[in-house]
């Protein structure tokens, strides 16, 4: 035989009990129906409670909802239509009582434990009432002659003996086929109404199904069963098919509201099966609980992770308890006798400390109460006062297969490292199939994100990232991940997540994602105004996990909040050269922040666009080698320009046909001047391990000074003053079979860069169009220095050198 309860939601409407019936009258064999209230009537009857209680008329406009809510079941009911008038008449008379107890409530202003029971036991009794017509052919039976309680502290505990043995004499003489009420019971010594608590139809059934020796216990609700974690937090949750009885345990008592946690205890010793199933998607599988829950067949570490948000940490403090036998005893025994319950607790190996987890409702009292206890040694100095936290949030990772896994703890604690979330307080049992931690409250969906990331709960993993500048770079960085998402999931299980998107004066920002066919129109349309602060605040409050800001643009001030995001725990990639060339303070302050937090500061584009520059000098320097020399062509721009210098295009038109073909910036004298590759310079010696500014490089211009004073549109009226100049010299070097290169050089302490004659044994000379060549020589590679080469300027190869970047946080290879 089987014990099924039903939900409020599975039977809140006429067409649910309709769909209901259908699910039982496919069930041949004995069964136990346990049904609930309707949806929300619970609560509903507790609001009307206290509104009455606080002689508030509104009580009774709340009231007429719920007579409205029963009234319409019943009239659209599947029963025959004699039974209509007479169930009607049955309902009536039941909120008729309901209305004269509110009514007496309105009148005294009071609400008594005993009176608030009787209240909210119509709202099983009615919906019972109401199905027990419509489900003719089973047994309607009086729960409240069957589940018997004792009281402890204020709650309804069941005298499970007495009950099974009411439950088991009833069974034996009715039809097999029984319907019953949940939740609600009466006292077995006064008789009045009590019930077992919010969630109690789940104790209901699970009681029935122990006393009988069912074969399996169903809980059928909205819900496919158990998910990996909460679906409204972490959009890639999944059903969890198998739990242990221990499993489901750990998940109900942190906070996962799937079943009423004392549900599990009365089946677990008899060894019945659980089964969680959706009413409204019955050929869902659900979730299947039992002893052994598949636990060594499944490969997850972790089957799901469960929290409370309602968190107060108490501690006592104090060195006086060092070596003391008993203060834990004191503590708890304070407590226990108080009704205080404790859901964690975690103590120092020095003994000086133990601090406990309790729901805020029970805070302050527990603060009274072990502060009376620990009056004398208060007084005495030999304890502190006691400390109180609050807003804060309890996480539990949960799975039998944790103990046969070492190393589940450590990564626990750097996952959330790297998300920048500090550890309060952590506690484990010696069977190793929990691990709960205290963090703030504000950190609880971050927290959940990243470990259900970490642990591969999820299909994916996921970074959620911050693109700044949706000019060339930006726009083919954003067009070349819209392209490669497909092949990332389907191949690697990375998902790059767009959540915020920042042009000029705008932005726009989507917790979920933004659509990248439509960003720009999404960002018309739905942006807000936007200045690098904004973008900080709205970044650090969105308090997202593996979140990555990425820079395309050219803004200093986009740059200068960069520390704030790294030392908040998010990466920084950047196209952006400004912070990497700053000043050397705050460039290894920046290098260091990111390596304290664990996260990445990169910026591999700031030098040759997608050529693996800096990664290789990373290598070299981290192996050991040492650089000792550096030479190079770092401006794609200029080496276009020399390289299209001929008879027929001058100086002058070389530089505007760099500027049409997007090698130049807007203003080419940026990169006339130099500044560009100073810039270049200064990031490579740095991470050659040297200190070195922008002031100490010696520059050499080979346009006058006068040229970078006036306007733009100045320099384009009489730059074609250098053309001859630049005409007669192509002409010697031509004669010569040397080219010109505007080259950047360390070596021995110092930079400089200028224009330099290369001949053609030089590895410089073949050097094309907008090409980039960097010549590193180290110890190791000093008689064959190492050379890298390749397109070195251009919008999309700089976008998918960002791109590499953002993947490599990934770890995807």
């Amino acid at each position: 035989m089987k014990v099924m309860k039903f939900g409020g939601t599975s039977v809140g409407s006429a067409t649910n009990i309709a769909n209901v019936k259908k699910i039982i009258g496919t069930i041949e064999e004995p069964i136990v129906v346990v049904v609930s209230a309707f949806k929300r009537i619970t609560d509903k009857l507790l609001l009307i409670s206290n509104l009455a209680a606080a002689g508030d008329y509104s009580y009774e406009r709340e009231f007429r909802e719920i007579i409205e809510h029963h009234i319409t079941v019943v009239s659209k009911l599947d029963i025959p239509e004699e039974a209509r008038p007479s169930l009607q008449a049955d309902v009536n008379k039941l909120l008729e009582e309901l209305s004269n107890i509110f009514k007496g409530v309105f009148l005294i202003n009071d609400l008594s434990a005993k009176t608030s029971d009787k209240i909210v036991s119509y709202g099983e009794r009615l919906s019972s009432l109401i199905i027990s017509v419509a489900f003719s052919d089973l047994d309607f039976l009086d729960v409240t002659q069957l589940i018997k309680t004792d009281s402890s502290f204020g709650k309804h505990i069941p005298d499970i003996e007495l009950s099974s043995k009411l439950i088991r004499d009833a069974f034996e003489n009715s039809s097999k086929r029984i319907l019953v009420a949940g939740y609600i019971s009466t006292c077995k010594t006064t008789g009045e109404i009590t019930n077992l608590g919010r969630g109690g139809s789940d104790y209901t059934a699970a009681i029935f199904a122990s006393a009988l020796d069912a074969n399996i216990l169903e809980i059928w609700s909205d819900v496919d069963g158990f998910m990996s974690a909460d679906p409204k937090v972490i959009n890639g949750a999944h059903v969890i098919e198998n739990l242990t009885f221990t499993e489901a345990t750990e998940l109900c008592n942190f906070g996962a509201k799937i079943i009423y946690p004392p549900t599990i205890f009365p089946v677990y010793h008899k060894n019945i099966p659980i089964r969680i199933k959706n009413t409204f998607k019955p050929e869902a599988p659900g979730t299947y609980i039992s002893h052994d829950g598949d636990i060594k067949k499944g490969k997850a570490m972790i089957k799901g992770i469960s929290s409370i948000s309602d968190t107060c940490l108490i501690t006592v403090l104090g060195l006086g308890m060092v070596g003391i036998i008993g203060v834990n005893y004191r503590i708890f025994r304070a407590l226990a006798n108080n009704g205080i319950s404790v859901f964690l607790v975690s103590q120092a190996s020095s003994e000086n400390s133990t601090s406990i987890g309790v729901r805020t409702a029970d805070s302050e009292l527990a603060v009274h109460v072990l502060e009376e206890e620990f009056a004398k040694e208060i007084a005495l100095g030999s304890i502190n006062r006691v400390q109180l936290e609050t807003d804060l949030a309890t996480v539990a990772i949960v799975g039998e297969n944790m103990k046969y896994t070492p190393g589940i703890a450590g990564r626990l604690f750097e996952t959330l490292g790297k998300s920048g979330i500090s550890v309060i307080a952590c506690a484990q049992g010696a069977s190793e199939v929990n691990i709960s931690f205290v963090i703030k409250n504000k950190y609880l969906r971050k927290a959940l994100n990243s470990i259900h990331d970490s642990f591969f709960l999820s299909d994916y993993k996921v970074l959620n990232l911050f693109i700044v500048g949706i000019g060339t770079v930006g726009g083919n960085l954003i067009e070349q991940i819209r392209q490669q998402q497909p092949k990332l999931i389907e191949q690697y299980s990375l998902k790059l997540n767009v959540v915020g998107i920042a042009r000029g004066k705008k932005a726009l920002f989507c917790r979920e994602g933004i659509n990248l066919n439509r960003y720009k129109e999404e960002l018309d349309e739905k942006g807000i105004p936007s200045s690098p602060e904004i973008l900080r605040d709205e970044i650090l409050n969105m308090n997202i996990f593996n979140a990555v800001f990425v820079d395309c643009t050219a803004s200093e001030t986009v740059a200068q909040i960069y520390g704030d995001l790294l030392s908040h725990s998010i990466s920084v990639v950047t196209a952006n050269k400004v912070a990497a060339s700053s000043a050397y303070d705050n460039y290894i302050k920046l290098k260091n922040t990111a390596r304290e937090r664990n996260i990445k500061f990169l910026f591999e584009t700031n030098v040759g666009a997608g050529l693996p520059v800096i990664n290789t000098m990373n290598s070299l320097v981290n192996s050991g080698d040492k650089i000792v020399k550096i030479e190079a062509v770092l401006s794609g721009t200029l080496n276009y320009i020399f390289n299209t210098i001929s008879a027929d295009i001058p100086f002058s038109k070389a530089i505007y046909m760099a500027k049409e073909c997007g090698f130049s910036e807007p203003d080419p004298r940026i990169d006339l001047s130099g500044m560009d590759v100073i810039r270049k310079l200064v990031i490579l010696t740095r991470e050659a391990g040297y200190r070195v500014e922008q002031t100490e490089v010696k520059k050499n211009l080979f346009i006058p000074q006068e040229y970078f004073d006036g306007t733009i549109e100045e320099f384009w009226a009489t730059i074609r003053n250098q053309d001859a100049e630049f005409e007669e010299r192509r002409k010697k070097l031509e004669n010569e079979h040397k080219h010109l290169r505007f080259v950047a050089k360390y070596e021995n302490g110092h930079c400089e860069v200028g224009l330099q004659e290369v001949g053609q044994n030089h590895p410089f000379y073949d050097l094309e169009g907008s090409n980039n060549i960097i010549q590193i020589t180290t110890e190791r590679y000093n008689e064959y220095p190492m050379i890298i080469k390749g397109y070195g300027a251009g919008a999309s190869v700089t976008a998918a050198g960002v791109f590499s970047d953002i993947i490599s946080i990934a770890n995807v290879r």
